[in-house]
């Protein structure tokens, strides 16, 4: 499979398999908006999940095809897949037998991340997303004119004409945003102009693996900005030869924080005064996203874009008009018996510890659902997630997993949420299992009542965003 992409992006057709996917739609985007022609298949279009977001590439131009095999048809084109693709899909079959050129996902975007002038990547376990989000905000407001790659929508840049707006497509010179991935290894292939690493902690790999993974990546950057507050990030700011800004909420001797006494939190958005602490400036910031986590990944941002040249009083009133991403703390709504429900994509210990916390700053009981992103991951961090579950919440706070998220594949299904349930009371904590989601949707209209709080949390699966909808319609 090559990993290289060709120098005219226009020359080639391209097919996308699993276009609908968070980490293939954008960049689909991004190359159809180059010029090239994108077509594509996806499981989920298959099999009538979110049919909204297909019928929205057809309008832009995308041709979808089944994923059969039909839409490779000319070994002229060049087939893009992620890593967890199987040689037995039909697509991967049809090329092979065509001789069509093979990338990886990852593969492609770090060749066009490396081509662009200037390349800043946003890394770490939790947090990439929003911090691209952010980053990549700034830089728009500022007249940057950037392009991003995001894994979630941006709302800044989402539009009934756009509804699935996870990238922008800039000048040709512009700087080139993305979260880049350690899941996979992949991020070993880019090389930054600047690199963020927000976080260090355990998710698909090993915490050994992740220490030499972000190592590198910060030793490959012309500057890196490090997380202070982050024990396992502050350990590798060594690694960065060409230079470290550092960020944090909880230390003194960073070079980005906030003044001491400062911070404001709501349940909708958090305040604080953002210091540059090497040249003294201040600046009074109002987050609309709310969370001790969001101000950590503002400062990430705001650190960032000062490396790539952006003053820090403009970029800090540009964040001001960050709206959020789609599935990150997002408010679905409140039931008329005063029951709200929020749509959030926490999947992994950090990410729901995260959720739970900003949660819990405010009163209100909390029910917590949490649908696996996949059983594999399960076996990974489960005895941490029970752990966060079991811990965050209170006596009265309630916690509902159904089975985890499945759409084929020859993966190990032996263990599943009943081992998180298990754990979790264990450690003293409550917890249920219910098999099938309708029904814990079921579940959580029964107990609900006025004043709690509903956290859907998950990943892999766009369809959770639908399921927090027709909760909030079934709500009392």
């Amino acid at each position: 499979m090559s990993t290289d992409a060709p120098a005219d992006l226009t020359a080639h057709p391209w097919f996308f398999c699993g276009i609908g996917g968070s980490g293939m739609l954008p960049l689909a985007l991004i190359l159809k908006g180059k010029g090239a022609v994108v077509a594509g298949s996806d499981r989920s279009r298959d099999q009538g999940r979110t049919p909204e977001k297909f019928a929205w590439l057809e309008s832009l131009g995308f041709v979808l095809h089944p994923q059969d095999g039909s839409g490779i048809t000319s070994a002229d084109q060049i087939l893009v897949a992620s890593a967890a693709v199987e040689d037995t899909v039909p697509e991967m079959v049809r090329a092979a037998a065509l001789g069509c050129r093979r990338m990886r996902r990852a593969d492609l975007l770090s060749a066009l991340f490396n081509a662009a002038p200037i390349g800043i990547a946003v890394g770490g376990t939790s947090g990439k997303s929003t911090v691209t989000g952010m980053l990549g905000w700034i830089l728009t407001a500022c007249g940057r004119d950037p392009t991003i790659m995001n894994g979630a929508v941006m709302k800044n840049l989402a539009s009934p004409d756009a509804p699935f707006a996870s990238a922008r497509v800039g000048g040709a010179e512009a700087p080139f945003v993305s979260e880049v991935d350690e899941s996979d290894g992949s991020i070993a292939a880019y090389r930054p102009t600047i690199a963020v690493l927000n976080n260090v902690s355990l998710d698909h790999k090993s915490m050994e693996e992740l220490r030499s993974l972000f190592g590198d990546f910060l030793a490959r950057a012309g500057t890196a900005v490090v997380n202070g507050d982050d024990p396992e990030s502050a350990a590798l700011a060594s690694r960065a030869l060409g230079g470290a800004l550092t960020f944090g909420i909880g230390r003194s001797d960073v070079d980005f924080g906030v003044a001491e006494g400062s911070v404001a939190e709501s349940p909708l958005g958090i305040d604080a005064v953002i210091e540059h602490r090497r040249t003294g400036e201040r600046h009074p910031l109002a987050l609309k996203v709310p969370g001790r986590h969001n101000l950590a990944n503002a400062l990430a941002a705001l650190a960032a874009a000062h490396a790539a040249g952006v003053p820090l009083g403009d970029a800090v009133r540009a964040l001001e008009g960050y709206a959020g991403l789609a599935r990150r703390f997002d408010v679905v709504g409140t039931s008329p018996g005063g029951v709200t429900v929020i749509d959030d994509f926490g999947h992994n210990p950090e990410k729901v510890a995260a959720t739970l916390a900003t949660l819990k700053a405010h009163p209100g009981r909390v029910i917590a659902f949490f649908q696996p992103h996949g059983y594999g991951p399960l076996r990974q961090m489960g005895a941490e997630l029970a752990e966060v579950l079991a811990t965050r919440l209170g006596p009265d706070d309630r916690t509902i997993l159904c089975d985890p998220v499945y759409f084929g594949g020859t993966v190990d299904r032996s263990v599943g949420s009943e081992r998180i349930v298990e754990l979790v009371r264990a450690q003293g904590g409550t917890a249920e299992h219910i098999p099938a989601r309708e029904d814990c949707a079921a579940r959580i209209a029964a107990v609900a009542r006025p004043g709690d709080r509903v956290a859907i949390m998950g990943a892999r699966d766009d369809t959770l965003t639908a399921f927090a909808l027709d909760l909030l319609a079934r709500l009392p």
